[in-house]
């Protein structure tokens, strides 16, 4: 018979009372024995109806537990949760997301098949909202123009190795071999602790049928302020000795900086004009394609519209987001959580 080992699941989680509930009914519905999980939710003092809801869940399942996280940062709740998991596998989920059934069975079946060091699976990106913004912004978050060749987020066929997996399902002893969650990061935390495991030789799996759903920011706004503060995480770690990136993330930056040098050129040299023409015209009209591709996939015309300016959200405020990074090294410390 097989061994079924105790598996730790942590949820750092931060005013989500729209979702922590739907988080934590598709981990109560999962098929591993519930004799064999714990849940751990590390709360980053919430304000709004949150840890209300957990006690509501606690009461009922004496597996789901609610730990205290004062500096509300993701790698800090990470390590919260692992300082305090009895578990011999640690499983990370974001309270943003809902899980198919066998999540739990299937990570830990794919750890032990590959002898992995970190197994994830594909993020499934549904809206934010029931709005057509809300449903462009998922969608751009899942075509290979708004990501790349981000797999985790536009899928693959057939289990692989990866430099990046959504969540993460890891042996709880490999943490005493690389370290915890580095607290400096706090976001690209999950790219920096992965970078470290292939570092160390170890091996990252992305297994298409973990399955879990995310739900996207719902509008423009909030949209291209996500991306903003994730760009920032691609350059500033810099400032720590760290290079928590891979090519693909330096492209929005590299993108937002030839137009931003061969804009104020222009002013001056005629020659940067063209430069500048020839950078930003091939993008827009590769945006507009894409943009009319999908809507008349979607038979929806109006999604090339907000399309066209949800791809622009991602793309220019993850590269506006990573300069100003480059800019934050050389500011004063009170800049650093901005």
């Amino acid at each position: 018979m097989e061994k079924k080992y105790l598996v730790s699941i942590i949820i750092p989680c931060y005013n989500e009372e729209k979702y922590i509930g739907r988080c934590l009914d598709s981990i109560i519905k999962q098929d591993y024995p519930k004799e064999k999980i714990e849940v751990l939710v590390v709360d980053g003092m919430s304000k709004d109806k949150t840890r209300e809801i957990i006690a509501g869940y606690i009461k009922k399942y004496s597996y789901i537990k609610l730990l205290d996280n004062p500096k509300r940062f993701i790698p800090c709740a990470m390590n919260i949760g692992i300082k305090k998991a009895k578990g011999d596998i640690i499983i990370r989920m974001d309270a943003h997301t809902l899980y198919i059934k066998s999540f739990i069975s299937r990570s830990v079946a794919y750890l032990l098949k590959y002898k992995a060091d970190n197994v994830g699976g594909i993020w499934i990106t549904k809206p934010g909202a029931d709005t057509l913004v809300a449903r462009a912004i998922a969608l751009s978050l899942s075509h290979p123009f708004g990501v790349g060749n981000s797999y985790f987020r536009i899928g693959t066929k057939k289990p692989r190795l990866a430099d990046a997996v959504a969540f993460g399902c890891y042996w709880k002893r490999m943490f005493k071999k690389i370290g915890l969650f580095n607290e400096k990061m706090l976001r690209s935390e999950d790219i920096e602790l992965n970078m470290r495991i292939k570092k160390t030789g170890g091996k990252i799996y992305l297994i298409p049928t973990i399955m879990g759903y995310y739900y996207a920011k719902p509008t423009l706004k909030s949209f291209l302020k996500h991306n903003f503060i994730n760009g920032i995480w691609v350059t500033y770690p810099l400032k720590f000795g760290k290079k928590p990136f891979h090519l693909r993330h330096a492209i929005p930056l590299l993108f937002v900086l030839s137009l931003i040098i061969s804009g104020i050129l222009s002013v001056f040299f005629q020659v940067f004009l063209w430069i500048f023409l020839f950078i930003a015209i091939p993008y827009f009209l590769f945006n507009i394609y894409f943009s009319i591709k999908i809507a008349k996939r979607e038979k929806k015309i109006g999604y090339f519209f907000v399309l066209s300016m949800s791809f622009m959200c991602l793309h220019i405020g993850y590269g506006f987001g990573s300069f100003w990074g480059l800019i934050k090294i050389f500011l004063p410390n009170k800049y650093k959580n901005n």
